[in-house]
């Protein structure tokens, strides 16, 4: 816990007396130290930073998600991981992106018209370097538009990992295994790739002797460099049969094959989708204990439960605000179970402020800044200098 203040209290009779940590991060809902302490150590068990700072598809509040930008952004801020999707494409090449097709967040209708709801395995990648990743972005967020987002490219796996590796911080990589049942062995691929790039196994990347760790991050030198995320319990069976040295995460989701939704809370008519995953509860205790236990048995050292914002109105966008899947009990419960809490997604220090007092470990974060600055950890440079640093 950062910058935190001693709050004094008399008890009983007066003769006893002690000091809780508050500040930022905690709240009239914190809880004993001992959930916070069980947090840090398993994530310490697992080589993880404790209150990681993880850049959801990159610095995604500054710049088109999981373009070159957003990348940049996120390691110069200081984030401890860049986050990204894995798919494939058709001639079989690692990239990073989110959506099962390419509408949202390209012009795909533009320039290849005919397939514009088709997946992206079945696009070659010089078919989606042909794409506009980043105009989207103008339009939908004018205030932070740039005229030079205006025809960023889709990455590749091995982009990202370039980003990574350069520059005077080194964050880790935090990837999740997207829609994996369509593109089957990729499990296999990413363990090929990570071990040929060293970043994993006997050769895997070691700090240089000058580097300094008290002033940069170095989450790329350490048994934590990278952590596997997948909601998608077959993939976490082949993931730990590929990588059991790896660190992994099992996202959580409500109802659809995921864990069991209390059926009686319906979407009214008018409701939006983010009103309605506020209401949303699991069918029971139990019912989230089962999804713990499968990730603890298949290998996982956390899971990573969806969060809902406080404010899911436009200011940050609703697709990011789901239901509340790390209320206290359930925080409690994945510690009693050695499991570590990952949130995602999260944007406003409000949000991070409340669900810091329930304990969890990192935040997935779209707004590498605001999260850098509720932990204390705020970049020297502001997100504008960085990105006329590298003419954006």
């Amino acid at each position: 816990m950062m910058n935190a203040d001693a709050v004094i209290r008399q008890v009983m009779t007066g003769l006893v007396m002690f000091s809780l940590l508050s500040g930022p991060a905690l709240g009239s809902e914190h809880a004993p130290d001992e959930p916070m302490a069980v947090g840090k150590r398993l994530s310490e068990q697992s080589g993880i930073p404790w209150h990681a700072v993880i850049a959801h598809r990159g610095d995604s509040f500054d710049a088109p998600e999981s373009t070159r930008p957003a990348y940049l952004l996120a390691r110069a801020l200081g984030a401890d991981y860049l986050e990204l999707d894995l798919q494939r494409t058709k001639d079989g090449q690692l990239v990073a992106f989110h959506d099962d097709t390419l509408k949202r967040t390209t012009n795909v209708e533009e320039v290849f018209p005919e397939r514009a709801d088709d997946p992206i395995s079945s696009f070659t990648l010089a078919e989606l370097k042909q794409l506009d990743a980043g105009s989207w972005f103008n339009e939908r967020y004018p205030a932070r538009a740039r005229s030079s987002y205006k025809g960023l490219k889709i990455l590749t796996l091995d982009e990202v990992r370039s980003i990574a590796e350069g520059g005077d911080n080194h964050p880790g990589l935090y990837i999740e295994t997207k829609v994996p049942k369509q593109f089957p062995g990729i499990e296999a691929d990413l363990k090929a790739y990570l071990e040929t790039h060293h970043w994993m196994g006997d050769q895997a990347l070691q700090a240089p002797k000058n580097f300094d760790q008290k002033s940069h991050v170095g989450v790329a030198f350490t048994p934590g460099r990278v952590v596997l995320q997948t909601f998608e319990k077959s993939s976490l069976v082949n993931l730990q049969q590929q990588m059991p040295e790896v660190p992994k995460i099992l996202l959580l989701w409500l109802g659809d094959g995921y864990i069991p939704a209390d059926e009686s809370i319906r979407k009214g008519e008018d409701e939006s989708a983010a009103d309605f995953y506020a209401r949303e509860q699991v069918a029971s205790q139990q019912a989230y204990a089962d999804w713990l236990d499968f990730a603890k048995s298949n290998g996982a050292v956390g899971v990573g439960p969806s969060a809902v914002q406080s404010e899911h109105d436009g200011k940050f966008s609703s697709q990011f605000s789901y239901m509340d899947l790390a209320k206290r009990w359930m925080v409690d419960m994945s510690h009693e179970k050695g499991l570590l809490v990952h949130l995602y997604t999260v944007d406003q220090p409000q949000d991070f402020r409340t669900y810091s007092n329930r304990g969890v470990d990192g935040f997935f974060t779209n707004h590498t800044s605001a999260l850098l600055q509720f932990y204390g950890r705020p970049s020297d440079e502001s997100v504008e200098h960085i990105l006329r640093s590298w003419n954006y």
